[in-house]
């Protein structure tokens, strides 16, 4: 579960030596921060609005899942699948070759083209008659997303240097929050006034224009313009793919946030229908109140680690995973609050917690992941972080509330979907486990260094 352009220059590249923290590149950062103008924040711009679009289609199918059973006669288990599983196989597995594409050819016409894809495609998920036809469409809508994030982490990473990256790309991880929050308030409220197919229609139609505005004011950036040292010959496939997977820090950044995302997706995709169906949320309270905590809250959470990040990484680099480590720790006993909340309000008192708290993983595995590679290898191991997380977050997370909410249903009616959220905190703890087993890396890799 959009980016900026830059200008670069394809001979530039991030020599070993840059990995270090902060004292290493300092005086670097602070000269190459000046030469971050009006065109990159522009651009950001831009992108962030595309990441936000991205996220109101990716997410109008649990915003309106209870109208959906209602009208298609879906199971919890069904709309697991369609938003979790199915979903990810395509959009996880179709991210790498267009992560390769991407990384040598026009990054902001991948981007443009894959708007334009995924949001036709939310149209048609409005025009679906039944159950398969749900699925086509939203396979589909995987397909066009999986050509989104990628391109946009890397041309991000060309117009900002390393030390504004944090800060750059935590702007820019302000999409799905704000995406979010946009799509529970004009996708209820659509669906609330004309129903839910109306929504779908309506929304992937900005979607369209979205794809107009990238391909005519983004412009496409040269690569590794704030990166130190000459680059070698580019980096094929093969080579980017042993380099991600042999190197630990990658690995445990993108399985930690994986774990992490089987929490935030499993939830996230249920979360308005447990608000609705189990602590008596209407519609048209969920457009209001429930849009305004995912808007503050979680915007507020994804703005403020990328800031954290910026400051504590120029100390150490272990900040990339001790930062993630106590955010989950802290979160914890607000999503406990959340699910035995016995009315909507208390609820989301909780939820202002736990989604604040949630998502300070996400700016750091990006940011440490874009700061480990060479430049023409930024999109392809974008990608490959995407589909690590993505498979578990969006392939296990979904399916795994939705069938044990099925599976609790014959028991307990009325208590289905809060029984199957307690079955999600136990990732909290692996997620801390990996972040903290990550900080270890990254001190044995400063210690060496020195």
């Amino acid at each position: 579960m959009a980016r900026p352009s830059v200008s670069s220059v394809d001979q530039i590249t991030i020599a070993p030596t840059t990995k270090t923290g902060g004292e290493g590149h300092g005086l670097r950062d602070e000269r190459s921060a000046q030469q971050v103008g009006p065109r990159a924040w522009f651009a950001l711009a831009i992108l962030t609005f595309v990441y936000v679009l991205n996220f109101v289609d990716r997410q109008l199918l649990s915003i309106l899942a209870k109208p959906i059973q209602d009208n298609l006669h879906v199971t919890d288990g069904q709309l697991g699948l369609i938003g979790g599983l199915y979903f990810a196989l395509f959009y996880c597995l179709i991210a790498i070759p267009v992560g390769w594409l991407a990384d040598r050819t026009n990054r902001s016409r991948v981007l443009a083209a894959a708007c334009a894809l995924w949001s036709a495609a939310t149209m048609a998920c409005g025009l679906s008659a039944n159950y398969p036809q749900l699925v086509v469409a939203r396979m589909t809508v995987g397909i066009g997303e999986a050509g989104g994030v990628p391109p946009s982490y890397a041309i991000i990473s060309d117009y900002f240097p390393p030390g504004r990256r944090g800060t750059a790309l935590g702007v820019y991880n302000l999409g799905p929050p704000i995406g979010q929050a946009f799509g529970i308030a004009a996708g209820a409220s659509i669906a609330a006034a004309f129903g839910w197919r109306q929504a779908f229609i309506a929304l992937g139609a900005v979607g369209l224009g979205a794809a107009l505005l990238v391909i005519s004011a983004v412009r496409e950036p040269a690569r590794g313009g704030f990166d130190p040292v000459p680059a070698p010959a580019k980096s094929g496939f093969a080579k980017t793919v042993r380099m991600f997977v042999s190197n630990p820090a990658l690995m445990l950044a993108a399985f930690g946030g994986g774990v992490t995302q089987i929490v935030t997706y499993g939830a996230g995709n249920f979360s308005t229908l447990i608000l609705m169906r189990e602590k008596g949320m209407t519609l048209g309270e969920v457009a209001v109140w429930y849009a305004l905590v995912v808007a503050i809250f979680m915007s507020g959470g994804i703005f403020v680690s990328g800031r954290v990040i910026d400051r504590f990484t120029r100390v150490s680099k272990q900040a990339y995973a001790l930062i993630p480590a106590a955010s989950l720790a802290a979160s914890a006993p607000f999503f406990l609050g959340f699910t035995l909340a016995p009315t909507w309000q208390l609820a989301l008192l909780f939820s202002a917690g736990s989604t604040s708290l949630n998502y300070f993983y996400l700016s750091s595995a990006v940011a440490l992941t874009q700061q480990e590679v060479a430049p023409d290898q930024r999109v392809l191991s974008g990608a490959l972080l995407l589909l690590i997380m993505n498979l578990m977050g969006l392939g296990i997370g979904p399916a795994l509330v939705g069938w044990m909410s099925d599976h609790f249903h014959a028991a307990h009616p009325h208590t289905s979907l809060q029984l199957a959220f307690l079955c999600l905190l136990p990732f909290y703890g692996l997620a801390i486990l990996l972040f903290l087993a990550l900080a270890r890396v990254l001190k044995r890799e400063e210690t060496t260094r020195r």
